[in-house]
């Protein structure tokens, strides 16, 4: 069963009811700017690369991807997104998660919830362990797909996962390439922060998440129905 889409409504609560909610991690749980920031800078000076066209282009994406990009020619890709990696995971001061995000994730089903992050698992685990946040057992990280964002491919292998039809999705997203998979993928969604364009229908904005509140139910198939009020 498809459910009904939310009506927008600028100024007062508006309420989405689905069966199953995806999460973006960097930028959308996880603050983690100043680190992702350094490293990107580390790598510019290192080439010579415009430092603000990468940080333009690379939020949300897969950093192999940023780096085959803008790597300069004869340059080992794999090895360089190695480097990168291992910087990140080594570097966890300051990170911390977005207000009101772990009592969202605990006051959601667990079995109706996943990550979908252009980060690998290792990463993913370090920078969600960092902000006190709980994994969900639901994860879709960088090596389980081909294609990372703004391919859909994982928010949709997220949703097959859950057991959830796309139109029966909000994702909870904060960079353009991101927020671009999920729209590609069928999905509500909601654009945490003040990043990605100006909205189009299915599409709401949120500052965080401390004014979000949860109400979920089982349905008769034995699933939930969540109603997020934003």
């Amino acid at each position: 069963m498809t459910l009904p889409a939310a009506q927008s409504l600028p100024t007062q609560p508006q309420a989405l009811t689905v069966r199953a909610v995806l999460f973006d991690m960097d930028g959308t749980l996880v603050d983690s700017t100043a680190i992702v920031e350094q490293v990107w800078l580390e790598f510019a000076e290192r080439y010579g690369l415009d430092y603000d066209e990468i940080l333009r282009t690379s939020h949300g994406v897969q950093a192999g991807d940023t780096v085959r990009r803008y790597a300069p020619a004869g340059a080992d890709v794999v090895a360089l997104t190695a480097e990168l990696g291992e910087m990140e995971r080594n570097r966890t001061d300051g990170i911390i998660a977005l207000p009101g995000a772990e009592a969202l994730l605990q006051a959601l089903p667990d079995d109706a919830i996943a990550l979908v992050t252009s980060a690998d698992r290792i990463l993913a685990d370090i920078r969600m362990q960092a902000a006190g946040l709980t994994m969900p057992t639901t994860a879709v990280t960088a090596e389980e797909v081909t294609r990372g964002k703004p391919h859909p491919e994982g928010y949709l292998k997220a949703a097959a996962l859950l057991g959830a039809e796309p139109a029966d999705v909000v994702v909870f997203e904060d960079a353009p390439a991101g927020i671009a998979a999920a729209r590609a993928a069928g999905m509500r969604t909601v654009v945490v922060g003040d990043a990605g364009g100006e909205l189009e229908p299915g599409m709401w904005r949120i500052p965080h998440y401390s004014a979000v509140t949860v109400e979920a139910v089982r349905d008769d198939d034995g699933g939930h129905l969540i109603t997020l009020t934003l």
